[in-house]
Order: C-alpha cells, then sequence, then structure tokens
C-alpha cells in the first residue's frame, strides 16, 4: 500500500491575518486536508482531498459524519470519470452518488468551470484526457460560483492547476500596539508600582462596604496608572504569535 502524500496545502505568508489553521482534530484522514482562515469575524473553512482507486477519502467521510459550518470549498483529484462533468465521456459512475451527497451535506455544489478541459493529460499515446479534478463550491453564492483551469501551467505534472477566487471583506490590521512586554524592565516597573500601591493601602478601618469599596477603587485606580505608565508601544510582526499550527 502506497502511503505517500497525496495532499497538501501551501499557504502565503501575506495572508497570516487570516489566521489559517490546520484541523486534524476535525478529519484526520492521509488524504484530506482541512482548514480554516477567519475573516469578518467568522471561520471560514477549505477542504482538499484525494481519491484512490478504493475511493477510501469518499468513504470515510460518508461514514464519519462531520458538522462544519461554512465550508467554502471541497477541491481536489478524485479519481472519478463521469458524463456529469465530462461531455466527452459517455458512462455514468455509481461513486459520484457519493461524492454528490458528501457536497450536498456542506451544501455544496459541482463547480462548472470557465472553460471545459480536461484536468489530466496523459502522455500514453492512444490514453484519453480526463477531467478527475473537480471543485465544489458554496451553494446559492453570487461571489463564488465557478472556477478556472489552467492547462499552461500544470509544468512537470499531469494534472492541470484549478483556480478560484475567494472573497475577503477588507480588515484592518494594527500594526504597533501599547503593551508590556515579559520580563522587561517596564514589568518589572509595573509590579513594584503596584506592590507600593498595596503596601500603602489605608486598611484601618474597613468596618462597612462603603470603606471597602473606597479600598478597592483606590487599588483599582493605582493600578490603572501604573499599567498606563509602563505601557511600550511595540510593532506586531509575523512573528510575536505563531498563527499556524504545529502541522503547518
Amino acid at each position: 500500500m502506497n502511503d505517500s502524500l497525496k495532499v497538501v496545502i501551501y499557504v502565503n505568508i501575506k495572508l497570516s491575518s487570516l489566521r489559517f489553521s490546520l484541523h486534524k482534530d476535525i478529519i484526520n484522514h492521509k488524504d484530506i486536508l482541512l482548514i480554516s482562515f477567519f475573516n469578518n469575524n467568522n471561520n471560514f473553512w477549505i477542504m482538499n482531498m484525494y481519491s484512490d482507486s478504493s475511493y477510501s477519502a469518499l468513504k470515510y467521510l460518508m461514514e464519519f459524519e462531520v458538522n462544519i459550518q461554512n465550508l467554502l470549498i471541497i477541491t481536489g483529484d478524485f479519481n472519478i470519470q463521469d458524463s456529469i462533468w465530462d461531455p466527452s465521456f459517455s458512462h455514468y459512475s455509481f461513486i459520484s452518488n457519493d461524492l454528490i451527497i458528501i457536497a450536498d451535506s456542506f451544501n455544496l455544489d459541482l463547480s462548472v468551470p470557465t472553460n471545459l478541459v480536461p484536468t489530466r493529460y496523459s502522455d500514453t499515446i492512444g490514453e484519453s484526457n480526463l477531467v478527475i479534478n473537480l471543485m465544489f463550491l458554496r451553494s446559492g453564492s453570487t461571489e463564488l460560483n465557478n472556477h478556472s483551469i489552467y492547462p499552461d501551467w500544470q509544468l512537470i505534472s499531469d494534472h492541470t492547476p484549478l483556480t478560484v477566487s475567494i472573497p475577503i471583506v477588507e480588515e484592518v490590521v494594527n500594526l504597533s500596539k501599547f503593551s508590556i512586554a515579559k520580563n522587561s524592565e517596564e514589568e518589572a516597573s509595573f509590579i513594584k508600582d503596584v506592590s507600593f500601591s498595596i503596601k500603602n493601602l489605608d486598611v484601618s478601618d474597613l468596618s462597612d462596604t462603603d470603606k471597602l469599596e473606597d479600598m478597592v477603587n483606590t487599588l483599582t485606580s493605582n493600578t490603572k496608572h501604573a499599567w498606563g505608565k509602563n505601557l511600550k508601544l511595540v510593532n506586531i510582526t509575523r512573528h510575536s504569535k505563531s498563527w499556524w499550527t504545529e502541522e503547518l
């Protein structure tokens, strides 16, 4: 059995603000990758998969109940010839039903490419070119409703790239923020100021709730003052906090 890698997803570092994450905790199959990204206060999902000759990835999804909202795309090499997506092929494949059912369960429809060309080109004389790389897109979307096939981009591969544009809501990304860094001089100064404030609190008379509340308000005010006094403007870089999981 060949267990070599069949699916991979690359995420451009310029998209790090969208906080892409790999989710093996939800779908754990060697031929399926599920990733999420965050935009406009929502999580969105993309699935890339490879279906082998035994259709093990499809069978996994048929048997394993997955509840995912906002799945935008399922794409990959499905290894299924069918007249549904290939007009040059005159037959129907029984496994296509499972694929359509899976896509429908995620509220996705089969995408019709802007150019009806094969997605796999054979170097063998007499062997037909095939349409086996497909894309399923969010049902009813007016912005995400078709994809394109680029035979000229296949390079040494016998498969052609498929592309689709995902609309992203523009968000303001702060490049700097005020903070107190851990183990910094500012942190030491903040702790010293708060400690001094606590040490000098008047706790000699806490006979009623009003006096207790006054003391708490004093401590709160002094702590806020110490925090503001020791804040430092720092630049946010792509190394400030990791957005990727260990598997990305």
